[in-house]
């Protein structure tokens, strides 16, 4: 199925942003900021087990939730809520780092996994609220997750990482259900005619 098993998990990051601020409000504090990851971490988590299973378990969705509002807490912390190019980048790190510490423990194939998708994770988080940075023009309402322009980015950065680390030729990281899974985010044979 190629690409397009994954590549709508980044509608988790527009929906569950849009979700967090209608029911929590602006993330303008650590508590805030807790409520709102939490919120926007389950819709963003949920999305991406759909691409995921059946190589990961329901614990995807429960570790993204509890990672992102944690990391959404700290980084309020850290940057006081602020919403320039620079804050809302570390914003990105540190929550992206924290979910992806939990999604990469999730995984259950070894700590160099683990590491090596907190850092994806957390890196490309960055880059996704860097990207949305330049493209809303309303940064300042506090919004728990970056939009669609900063989703795409995220989704392709990471879908490229889950190739790499879980794909055909990584021989013990690789369970059959994984095999599978990430199988379909590669280049089928019917992916030719379809992609551009």
């Amino acid at each position: 199925m190629s690409w397009f098993r994954w590549l709508p998990s980044f509608l988790g990051f527009p929906v569950g942003g849009w979700l967090a601020f209608q029911l929590v409000g602006s993330a303008t504090s650590p508590p805030t900021a807790a409520l709102a990851g939490a919120v926007a971490g389950t819709l963003i988590g949920t999305a991406q087990w759909l691409a995921l299973r059946p190589a990961v378990s329901w614990h995807w969705i429960v570790v993204s939730t509890i990672g992102m509002g944690v990391g959404g807490a700290l980084a309020a912390a850290v940057t006081g809520s602020a919403t320039t190019v620079g804050a809302l980048a570390v914003t990105g790190l540190i929550a992206g780092a924290a979910v992806g510490l939990g999604q990469g423990i999730a995984f259950r194939r070894g700590w160099r996994v683990a590491v090596l998708w907190t850092v994806t994770v957390g890196a490309s988080w960055m880059l996704g609220w860097t990207v949305t940075s330049h493209v809303i023009v309303d940064a300042d309402r506090g919004y728990a997750a970056f939009g669609s322009s900063g989703a795409l980015a995220v989704t392709l950065i990471t879908g490229l990482a889950l190739r790499r680390l879980l794909g055909p030729g990584r021989g013990r990281l690789v369970t059959p259900a994984v095999s599978a899974a990430v199988g379909r985010l590669s280049d089928g044979p019917s992916a030719a005619g379809t992609q551009r």
